[in-house]
Parts: structure tokens; C-alpha cells; sequence
């Protein structure tokens, strides 16, 4: 684009036939003036900090306080921390903010889920009347009596 520039020796002219505005032209002169042709290579667009970021202060405590309630033997979750830090006087971070700092360093042990599926032996009847389910249900009537529903279920496997 300079050597377009240079030889044409107008602005404009260049931002038409690269279709980007004459400020955006100015500005790559500008960045190639003062750093070379890398300097006018697509830059990052990450911002150069993060507002938003726990302090490190505040990370390292929740980790020592994380380490010192695992130690005394107490409840060391994300809330009891954020309480911890309350207490202190520490203006603490949510608690999914805390549960995600344990966890990228990893000093929170996974539990699964779920029980696999293939773990549940559900009971078959290989026979009616083999296998019988009951159930009580509690109920008021309108006029305020209680009763209980007493039902029957005859298991048969259908497949």
C-alpha cells in the first residue's frame, strides 16, 4: 500500500482500491513510519488487560484458605471461602468465580455425576403375577376426611 502511496502520492486513491477509509490509510503510514512493514501486520485483539480479573491477592488467599480449611478438616467449597473472605473484610468474588479458580489449579478432585446407566439392574418377571408393586398415596377428601389410596401394580415385562 506505501509503495501505491508513494507512487501515486494520494491517499485516497489507495483507500479506494483497498476499500478502507482514508484514516485507516494514515494510520498504516503512521505504524510503518515508525516500526518497519511488521509493524503494519494485523495486530492482536485481545485487550492488554483485564478489569474484570480476580485480583492476585485475592486468588492466592483463596487458595491458602482452601488449603487451611482442607487441613482443619472443615468444609473448604467455594461458598464457606466467600464467607471466609467476608469475614476478613476481603470484598470476595462469586462463587463460581472461586470454583473455577480451584479447579484450573487443580485442587478440586472431580465426583462423577451420575451412577452409569449400565449400573441399574432394574428386577424382571419372567412370569404375571411373578412380581407385584404397591403404592400408598395420602388424600383429603372435600368434606375434610383423609383417606389412603392403596394401589397395585402387577409387573410384566413387555419386550
Amino acid at each position: 500500500m506505501s509503495r501505491d502511496i508513494v507512487h501515486t502520492g494520494r491517499v485516497t486513491e489507495a483507500a479506494r482500491r483497498y476499500g478502507v477509509s482514508r484514516r485507516w490509510v494514515h494510520e498504516l503510514l503512521r505504524r510503518e513510519s515508525a516500526g518497519g512493514i511488521a509493524a503494519v501486520e494485523p495486530r492482536s485483539k485481545r485487550p492488554l488487560s483485564n478489569p474484570r480479573r480476580t485480583i492476585e491477592t485475592v486468588a492466592a488467599r483463596i487458595l491458602t484458605l482452601r488449603q487451611e480449611l482442607q487441613t482443619a478438616g472443615l468444609d473448604a467449597g467455594p461458598v464457606t471461602i466467600a464467607w471466609h473472605l467476608e469475614q476478613e473484610g476481603v470484598p470476595a468474588p462469586s462463587t463460581s468465580t472461586i470454583r473455577r479458580l480451584l479447579h484450573t489449579k487443580g485442587m478440586i478432585t472431580p465426583d462423577p455425576k451420575k451412577r452409569p446407566k449400565a449400573s441399574l439392574h432394574r428386577f424382571e418377571a419372567h412370569q404375571p403375577n411373578e412380581t407385584w408393586q404397591s403404592d400408598f398415596t395420602h388424600w383429603a377428601l372435600a368434606d375434610g376426611t383423609d383417606i389412603e389410596i392403596l394401589n397395585f401394580l402387577g409387573y410384566r415385562p413387555r419386550h
